[in-house]
């Protein structure tokens, strides 16, 4: 749930799970002079409890305020939470009040969920900006006191966005994985940040998988990334560095299992059919939410009243139960919420109720799990309606504790499980007449119907549940980090002068350059890339150079190659290989079709938007990949497929990728073929006993290098990761690699061009 229970899960990932959040899974207090713990509310907390139980985890993070602890208390508290598996993170009251509650949660939550109003004028002002960098670090300092080679460290949420970059600072080889477990804004909102805006991206980039509840949040962030800090990213990832931070959508579930399994013990049936009696024969609607100003609790009631204006029978017909969990009293702004919600419960049952009862009953306290599953199994509605949520939780519990596949979820499209659940009633939760509707209607919906409705749903939350969520981002943490570890040189001792004159004496050599950031810098328009007299003299010079064959292959137009290198006696290979020229004398043929690699990336994220909507399929083509959604529900399925152009046509702009619409499609079509592929043809047409040469400046080039026999002298340019034997630093020390090669290999006594190092 959003707010209050226990789950469960495992890893078999290697080494430890170190889980850091800024709440525990479980509350502390002192009562009748006893130390006492119970499960504390929220959604994460909650969502993880089991999953870090089974798990073999250690989780670190903020007891709760424990300042009127004696010496003696807070030592017990430590030993029962070591006991636990849990390692405490202490923070002073002034550090919660200017963090927590400050900064985070008055200014980080309403601008995260779109609600600017709700961002006060002095936000930037109290001096929460610099005590959240303080928190961040003191937990920093306690993972970095935890952590052992071979853990695995999972952070979580919006009040520790900094601490990916200080761990990767401390622990530069660690698996750090970052999940937001609310939405990210648009990147026009995120902007409005009066602090720190910059440093949260960075921060967040310290880890090597960054995930989120949905596509929208990822492409928000994505967007982010590059209006704030001039950031692309690469389909699914970003280059930070010389690091590789992925990022992607993982819906998060509920224990859909232990829900079923309450829900069918004999005495939760019979709590529930008691709710049922103490109801009167009245239809019973419900809404649980914490009592937190972006779940939509007084619209939800303003569409109450709504209904009973407009359907006076429903007065005595159902009754409205509202659990209001409570959430941050020590924050005005949330006292006010709750008067105001009080206010408007107190309102509906005076203008509302009649002799058989009140219409709405309220309750302001945590609810048992038990008791909530009672709940969930009586309602005949239930209204999950914010005005803004990175996933929510409830609706999903619902439907998995609805063993008798009866009743009708009513939730809202701003809720980020409206990209999973379509077996719901959507509502849009600003339009109070339409959720006043779409009560009535679920109020009347026949038996048949919601039946259809509640196996949809069940399914979804069954299939994809906490244990299915956890595992895949652990799982694609641990391939993540990985990534980083295998890049060693293929000729850790050699130098790249002494391997070229190597080469050299044994045979012909056959050169591959890449052009923009090879042989030139990067150009900020097309114009600006043409060969200069330098460039083309030193490529002239190579083409006369006996026992040497040169190829550019370069992702530009066979037209612009064409006309800048046409009249070279050297290959020429356009749009990254689908395109070759052999000769001047020759003309262009295109290049066999190919099983294209540069696609994986893509397929993960189509396979990722066909796993969180239901009926859809990816179709795997020779060059393209295909997202059909014939079988989603039908609005459901177009709202995802407009997420998923929108993403794709972003992330892809700058590729070589056509983002096609079709009927019920979308298709992403290659528009050409990989480096890799040439290197297939040098292979087949190089001069026998030929040693390949290939320099390069960018991903496309690592196809290149990865399919060239490993005796290939592979150098690659920048300070990106890299699979090449050897690293240059820019054009300029191309250009002094290539001004070698004209000379004879004799003299070995010349020094190493300056720049070129081996890769790391």
């Amino acid at each position: 749930m959003e707010d209050a229970h226990h789950h469960d899960g495992r890893t078999d990932a290697p080494g430890r799970l170190l889980i850091v959040s800024n709440r525990l899974p479980v509350s502390a207090a002192i009562r009748s002079r006893r130390l006492r713990l119970s499960p504390a509310p929220g959604g994460l907390s909650t969502g993880l409890a089991r999953y870090h139980a089974r798990a073999g985890s250690v989780w670190i993070g903020w007891p709760g305020d424990t300042s009127r602890f004696t010496a003696a208390e807070r030592d017990q508290l430590e030993r029962e939470l070591r006991d636990r598996a849990i390692r405490p993170v202490w923070l002073t009251r002034d550090q919660i009040d200017r963090s927590y509650h400050g900064y985070a949660n008055r200014l980080l939550w309403p601008l995260f969920h779109d609600l600017i109003d709700r961002v006060p004028a002095d936000a930037a002002d109290t001096g929460g900006a610099a005590t959240y960098a303080e928190v961040n670090q003191a937990f920093a300092d306690a993972v970095a006191l935890e952590y052992r080679d071979g853990d695995m460290i999972w952070v979580h949420d919006y009040q520790l966005m900094l601490l990916p970059a200080m761990l990767r600072a401390r622990l530069p080889q660690a698996r750090i994985g970052f999940f937001l477990h609310i939405p990210f804004p648009s990147p026009d909102i995120f902007r409005m940040l009066p602090s720190q805006r910059r440093e949260l991206l960075l921060g967040v980039l310290g880890a090597d998988l960054v995930g989120f509840h949905t596509f929208a949040h990822v492409r928000n962030f994505i967007a982010a990334l590059m209006h704030v800090e001039g950031v692309e990213a690469d389909i699914d990832r970003v280059l930070v560095g010389q690091r590789e931070v992925r990022v992607g959508a993982f819906p998060m579930g509920v224990d859909a299992a232990a829900f079923a399994q309450l829900a069918a013990e004999p005495a939760i049936e019979a709590r529930a059919a008691a709710i049922r009696r103490q109801a009167g024969g009245r239809r019973i609607v419900l809404g649980v939410d914490r009592l937190d100003y972006t779940k939509g609790i007084p619209r939800r009631l303003h569409a109450l009243e709504r209904l009973f204006d407009r359907q006076p029978s429903f007065r005595d017909g159902l009754v409205y139960i509202q659990v209001a969990i409570p959430s941050r009293g020590q924050v005005d702004s949330y006292r006010h919420f709750r008067r105001h919600v009080e206010e408007s419960v107190g309102r509906i049952n005076g203008t509302y109720g009649t002799p058989c009862g009140s219409p709405v009953r309220y309750l302001h306290q945590a609810v048992p799990l038990a008791e909530l599953v009672a709940l969930y199994r009586a309602a005949d509605v239930m209204l999950v309606t914010p005005l803004r949520d990175g996933m929510n939780l409830v609706a999903k519990e619902f439907a998995a504790s609805r063993i008798d596949d009866d009743g009708v979820l009513v939730l809202s499209d701003c809720a980020g499980a409206a990209a999973e659940l379509a077996g719901a009633v959507m509502v849009n939760p600003y339009d109070v007449d339409a959720v006043a509707g779409a009560i009535r209607a679920a109020l009347e919906m026949p038996r048949e119907q919601r039946r259809a409705r509640m196996l949809g749903l069940r399914r979804r939350v069954s299939g994809h549940d906490v244990h299915a969520w956890a595992t895949g981002f652990l799982e694609e943490l641990t391939t993540a980090g990985a990534r980083r570890e295998t890049a060693p040189a293929r000729l850790p001792r050699a130098d790249l002068a002494t391997a070229l004159d190597a080469a050299r004496t044994r045979g012909p050599l056959r050169v591959l350059l890449d052009y923009d950031g090879t042989l030139v810098p990067i150009a900020s328009t097309p114009e600006r890339a043409a060969p200069d007299d330098d460039v083309l003299s030193l490529l002239a010079a190579l083409a006369r150079t006996p026992g040497l064959q040169l190829d550019v292959v370069s992702g530009r137009t066979r037209g612009t190659l064409e006309q800048w290198f046409g009249h070279l006696p050297i290959g020429l290979w356009a749009e990254h290989g689908f395109w070759h020229r052999p000769a001047p004398a020759g003309g262009w043929t295109p290049a066999m079709p190919v099983q294209a690699d540069r696609l994986a990336r893509v397929r993960r994220v189509l396979d990722q938007v066909a796993s969180a909507t239901p009926g859809s399929w990816v179709e795997v083509k020779s060059a393209s990949l295909a997202w059909h959604y014939r079988g989603a529900d039908a609005d459901f399925g177009a709202r995802q497929a407009l997420d998923l152009r929108r993403l794709l046509n972003e992330v892809l702009a700058n590729q070589p990728f056509d983002v096609l619409a079709g009927k019920k499609v979308i298709e992403v079509r290659l528009r050409g073929v990989s480096k890799a592929a040439v290197a297939r043809r040098l292979q087949d047409d190089s001069s026998p006993g030929s040693a390949i040469v290939a320099i390069g400046d960018d991903h496309t080039d690592e196809d290149l290098f990865r399919a060239l026999p490993a005796a290939s002298l592979t150098v690659a340019v920048g300070p990106r990761p890299t699979g090449a034997a050897f690293r240059v630093a820019d054009y300029r020390d191309v250009r002094r690699v290539l001004r070698r090669l004209i000379q004879p290999p004799a003299d070995a006594s010349r020094p190493e061009p300056a720049g070129v190092a081996r890769s790391a």
